[in-house]
Order: structure tokens, then sequence, then C-alpha cells
């Protein structure tokens, strides 16, 4: 089953990523994305930029409504994804352990969800 695995951070751990491509913070983070990958279980995903670069679009009364930056007024903000393809909630929870950023931040873990995939229908959509 397909889990995706959803990293938060804070806007101060955002900033402090190093710029060095040699330091032990990204160090950790390719060893756990090697990890990933020698398990067979890696299937997508991507780090994202920090929360002031995103836009919030939202649509009511006809009318389209941007908001610079994440909607969420929390502490700590979406910083990337994984889909992993793993046999149980289970596992995908040991994976999300695993990950650099549940030190510092918080994994969510969910399920995707193969139902409203099949309802779309729309070939080529969702890669097998």
């Amino acid at each position: 089953m397909e889990y995706v695995l959803l990293v938060y951070e804070t806007e101060d751990a955002f900033d402090a990523r190093p710029r060095e491509p040699d330091d032990e913070f990204w160090g950790a983070w390719r060893k756990y994305m090697q990890d990933v990958l020698d398990a067979g279980i890696y299937v997508s995903g991507s780090p994202l930029k920090p929360p002031a670069t995103a836009t919030t679009v939202r649509t009511g009364d006809g009318k389209r409504r941007v908001q610079d930056g994440p909607f969420a007024e929390t502490r700590e903000q979406l910083g990337g994804l994984m889909v992993v393809d793993v046999p149980s909630l289970r596992e995908a929870m040991d994976w999300a352990a695993r990950c650099p950023a549940a030190a510092y931040g918080a994994i969510e873990v969910r399920p995707v969800d193969p139902i409203v995939e099949n309802r779309l229908a729309i070939p080529g959509l969702f890669p097998d």
C-alpha cells in the first residue's frame, strides 16, 4: 500500500538548513534517502522551497482569492513529501520515525486513496 510521508518543519528549521552539501544535516538526509531506495519502497517525492515562497489559492462567490505564503497558521509548515510503498501503516510509521526531520519537526503519515484514483479514471494521470 502506498503512504505519503508529509514532512513538516518550522520556519526556523527552513532558515537553518546548511548551504554546504557536506554538512552532517545533509549527510543524514542522504543516508535516509539511500536507505529508502535500497529498501525498494520509494515511489516519488520532493522537497519544497521555504513557506514564504508558497501561494494559497481559494475560490468563492465566483472570485479567486490569492494569499502569499502558506494558508496554515501553525508553527510547522509543509517542507516536503515522499510516497512510499510498504505493506502496512506500522512500516510507514517506522520509516517516518527514521526521517531526519522527525527529530526537529513532524512527519504526517497518510495512506494514498486508490478509490479516488479509480474514480478519476483518466488514462496516464497516475503512473503504475
